[in-house]
């Protein structure tokens, strides 16, 4: 790929750890080993600083900081940790998104509070189905029960809960229920009187990290006829989408016939190029999974020179096959012609990726 021309850059370090395992986290489980405030300056500081040979100012002169990268707010000195970011990132460029812990919302009654005055209007709490499945994908006896509570607690607030609620073949038989737990709670009538809508919808997780492993669990094309007309119209019109299989995707077989003829390699622009570092100060980026296929090494052992240039230079096996193995291979190598499986467009070309890097890995290619 090119080298990098935009000095707005994310670095983003795992302070917080996570109370959850989820089992369609992107990211994997990390090892909640945390990192010291003094080691978090350290690797803005690397970043901060670097300059290729024929620069004369720093190549990202626009950082903006995160103290967590799964569970935000995990730490109980969260506030001190959103004053750290404001201070490390640049005037005025911390971002708060749209997401907060229903962890901590459901055990310090004054989070919601603070959500509320650092200027939250949104939150977004995820959903595996009902209190069996919720707990059982995140791993955590009591979650769901958890995001009840923190739903409460935002609209407390006045602050709208946006819910969402991820496909498995384990919550089909439950999509019903979990409308009619929406109507028993009144959610649309509460968040309109915020001057909101309501907005839930359903969605499929990215079949890499701890997703991978639960590709069994992942649904076929037939769940769209069993969705709700609630949750489809729901569905639709938050991703502004023309209908069901625009928004959520397709059969993995119907998408060979396009995919099977597309010579360019996946390639995609985030809006927003994120360096994530584990506590052990391994570097990754938000393109891929945090395996070793994409790490772009240790920060302190090879530096940021090297880092960046791995980064560049498309070192890296996960980088390589991004920009540069044409999508056509992959579904010609990897692409199942009986799969009734259901997936996105990005998300199918991220499994045949991974499938791709596993096996140069692994030597099998």
């Amino acid at each position: 790929m090119p080298r990098i021309t935009s000095g707005r850059v994310g670095v983003t370090v795992d302070m917080a750890g996570c109370p959850n395992r989820c089992r369609h986290c992107w990211l994997g489980h990390g090892t909640d080993q945390g990192m010291s405030e003094e080691a978090l300056r350290w690797v803005v500081q690397q970043f901060r600083s670097y300059r290729r040979p024929d620069d004369v100012k720093p190549v990202f002169d626009q950082i903006i900081v995160q103290t967590w990268f799964r569970e935000p707010d995990r730490l109980p000195e969260y506030r001190r940790l959103w004053e750290l970011e404001k201070e490390l990132s640049y005037p005025g460029g911390a971002l708060r998104f749209e997401l907060a812990s229903s962890w901590r919302l459901a055990r310090e009654q004054d989070y919601a509070a603070w959500l509320k005055e650092v200027g939250t209007k949104v939150v977004q709490i995820s959903f595996f189905g009902l209190e069996a499945n919720t707990d059982y994908f995140t791993r955590r006896a009591g979650s769901f029960q958890d995001n009840l509570l923190a739903t409460e607690r935002l609209l407390d607030q006045s602050i709208a809960p946006r819910w969402q609620l991820f496909l498995s073949n384990r919550v089909i038989d439950e999509l019903d229920a979990f409308v009619e737990l929406i109507q028993e709670l009144k959610l649309e009538e509460r968040v309109a009187r915020l001057g909101k809508e309501f907005v839930v919808f359903v969605n499929l997780p990215t079949p890499v990290g701890e997703a991978f492993v639960h590709e069994h669990l992942r649904p076929s094309a037939q769940v769209l006829d069993r969705l709700p007309k609630y949750l489809s119209d729901k569905t639709i019109k938050h991703f502004q989408a023309v209908d069901l299989s625009s928004a959520l995707g397709k059969p993995e077989s119907a998408w060979l016939p396009e995919l099977s003829q597309n010579n360019e390699p996946y390639a995609q622009t985030p809006s927003l190029l994120a360096f994530l570092v584990t506590p052990e100060l391994e570097v990754f980026t938000n393109l891929g999974e945090l395996t070793p296929a994409w790490s772009l090494g240790n920060l302190e052992r090879d530096g940021i020179k090297e880092i960046i240039r791995r980064y560049e230079f498309d070192v890296v096996l996960g980088l390589q096959g991004f920009y540069h193995v044409p999508v056509s291979t992959l579904a010609t190598t990897y692409g199942r012609k009986d799969s009734a499986l259901l997936y996105g467009k990005g998300d199918l070309i991220t499994r045949w990726l991974k499938l791709w890097a596993d096996e140069k890995t692994s030597g099998a290619l």
